[in-house]
């Protein structure tokens, strides 16, 4: 994302480090360069102090000088001698004189004889000393010694380099000095260049400010999005999450820098935030919630990562069930239209035939069987959303050949169930447990009659009539068939919790299957099937209940679903309860 830049944009962050670096290293290479030119001065200065203090003293303790001086006429021998001595140690000049400062010996002949120009106190006192000094040949680093003889001073010795020569020495230095100094702050603005021109394109060419707006920017739309945001390093660590993510996976605030398998989620989630290809639209259960994943890999840079994308997708869920059972509701209402139609056709028909007595009792019959149905759904379950889902649980079940079934023992009075647990949460579980059961036992029947097509008209298996009151009431078993599918229900609130068991006689589930029939997908009817029992598990779990799967009493599945009754932190009582 780029930002707005002003009219009078300031240098970007890459170009401001760039010119701080180029300024830096300039200021470094020149501080070493000053350092080493004194360094380099000075040292110039102490070996030359050095070499011609060395000269002075092998002269002054040379015996053949000792033997001239007692001579008429030093300068003769001493003269040749100094000379051949100034030009093998590369000195400017070698003077020896006498006591009172009259040269013997001297580059220029002719100052031979005249006074020396200098200081020779120290040497007199026998001392060995050097000086800066400006004679004849002009400023000069010079020492002075004293030349002994038999424990007296006949002559003093003065060898001395002159300063231009020492100069000229470290000025040559200096161009070495200079060309590798240049050379250091070449390569250092090079250097600078390509890291800052990285640099430049890793923030895009922005400056400081850009940067800190983008920041701002940047946190008040990650924490702004309703959407989860997930982001997940080379390493599938979590680089970065929103709140929303946090809450629709049920992290922690800590979760930043963790692995995704470290995380405790759900096998399939994990392994969609692990996947490397993209995935759109994904549909998937996280502790408390239906979700939809979208994961796309980062391109660029050494090590890829994934950005994720998580939607609520459970209020959706619930609703898009709430649909289905209500398309199932229209369809057996039509189904039913069409019935009444034609039971009314045929109460019309027995009027015109002048059999008013039969068409009477024949509409008397189905009035009662209707009322019959009402009476004991309503009478046992005063909860009127758990009541209408039944009756029309019901009417689906007859429309597909089930008998729909509701226990003796049911009992749900008004009022008994809590505001804290919500209508939707019930319509999830016990509509999903019943449209279970009556896919099982529908299957199972549709089974039994295709191979028992010759079975006895009567046997054990067929129901008497008015056993059980069934939901719809039905007719029993028609004769030439097997005994009808049928699907029990058990609703009942009392000591603290709520009791709804879904049973059937259909084939049951293998042992094997028992503890992957939560996990989402794990469906006995082919691919796009398996969310039902998952967000009935996820539901439960969502309300602090526990739901069980054993065989039930018909040889199908038994699905018990066990919710605690708590509002405002203590348990309700039910009717029965608050009348014992």
């Amino acid at each position: 994302m780029r930002l707005p830049r002003p009219r009078t944009r300031p240098r970007s962050l890459a170009g401001q480090l760039f010119a701080m670096q180029v300024v830096l290293v300039a200021a470094v290479v020149a501080g070493c360069a000053f350092f080493a030119y004194v360094s380099g001065s000075g040292q110039a200065k102490e070996t030359a102090t050095r070499q011609v203090t060395a000269a002075a003293l092998a002269i002054a303790d040379s015996p053949s000088v000792r033997e001239a001086i007692r001579t008429p006429d030093p300068s003769a021998v001493l003269q040749p001698y100094a000379e051949k001595v100034r030009r093998d140690t590369g000195i400017a000049f070698v003077t020896i004189m006498s006591p009172d400062r009259i040269r013997w010996t001297h580059p220029d002949a002719g100052q031979i004889g005249e006074q020396f120009l200098g200081h020779t106190a120290q040497a007199l006192r026998g001392e060995t000393f050097s000086e800066t000094y400006t004679g004849t040949l002009g400023p000069s680093i010079r020492v002075v010694t004293p030349v002994w003889d038999g424990g007296r001073i006949t002559g003093l010795v003065s060898a001395g380099i002159t300063v231009e020569r020492v100069s000229s020495q470290v000025r040559a230095q200096l161009g070495a000095l200079g060309l590798a100094a240049g050379g250091a702050l070449a390569l250092g603005g090079i250097g600078t260049y390509v890291i800052n021109a990285r640099l430049r394109r890793h923030t895009h060419g922005m400056n400081a400010a850009e940067l800190s707006r983008m920041h701002d920017y940047h946190q008040a739309t990650l924490h702004a999005v309703r959407e989860g945001l997930l982001m997940l390093d080379g390493q599938r660590r979590i680089a970065l999450i929103n709140d929303s993510g946090r809450e629709l996976l049920g992290l922690e605030p800590d979760a930043v820098g963790r692995r995704v398998a470290e995380l405790d989620l759900p096998a399939r989630l994990t392994g969609a935030l692990l996947a490397s290809e993209e995935r759109v639209d994904e549909l998937h259960l996280a502790a408390d919630r239906v979700i939809v994943v979208n994961t796309r890999p980062v391109v660029g840079g050494e090590q890829c990562g994934t950005v994720v994308t998580l939607r609520d997708h459970t209020e959706l869920q619930a609703l898009s069930g709430e649909l289905d059972s209500e398309r199932g509701f229209t369809q057996a209402l039509r189904s039913q239209a069409h019935e009444a139609a034609n039971r009314l056709h045929t109460v019309v028909s027995l009027i015109e035939l002048g059999r008013a007595e039969e068409a009477v009792g024949f509409a008397t019959a189905e009035l009662e069987l209707a009322q019959t149905l009402t009476d004991r759904v309503v009478g046992a379950v005063a909860e009127p959303v758990l009541a209408a889902l039944l009756l029309g649980k019901a009417a689906q079940a007859n429309e597909r050949g089930v008998e729909l079934v509701l226990a003796d023992d049911s009992l749900i009075d008004d009022g008994a169930l809590p505001a804290t647990l919500p209508h939707r949460d019930l319509v999830t579980i016990l509509g999903n447990l019943i449209d279970n059961a009556v896919d099982a036992a529908s299957e199972a029947a549709t089974d039994t009659s295709g191979a028992g097509a010759g079975a006895p008209e009567s046997g054990a298996d067929a129901p008497e009539s008015g056993a059980d009151a069934a939901v719809p009431g039905q007719r029993g078993t028609a004769p030439g068939r097997a005994a009808r599918a049928r699907v029990t229900v058990t609703a009942l609130a009392g000591e603290g919790e709520l009791l709804l068991r879904v049973a059937d006689t259909g084939a049951g589930i293998d042992p094997d299957d028992a503890a992957e029939v939560f996990d989402r997908g794990w469906s006995t009817h082919g691919a796009g099937r398996g969310i039902g029992l998952a967000l009935v598990q996820q539901a439960v779990h969502r309300n602090g209940g526990t739901v069980a799967l054993d065989r039930g009493p018909d040889g199908g599945a038994e699905f018990t679903v066990r919710l605690p009754l708590v509002s405002g932190g203590r348990t309700t009582r039910t009717t029965k309860e608050a009348t014992a």
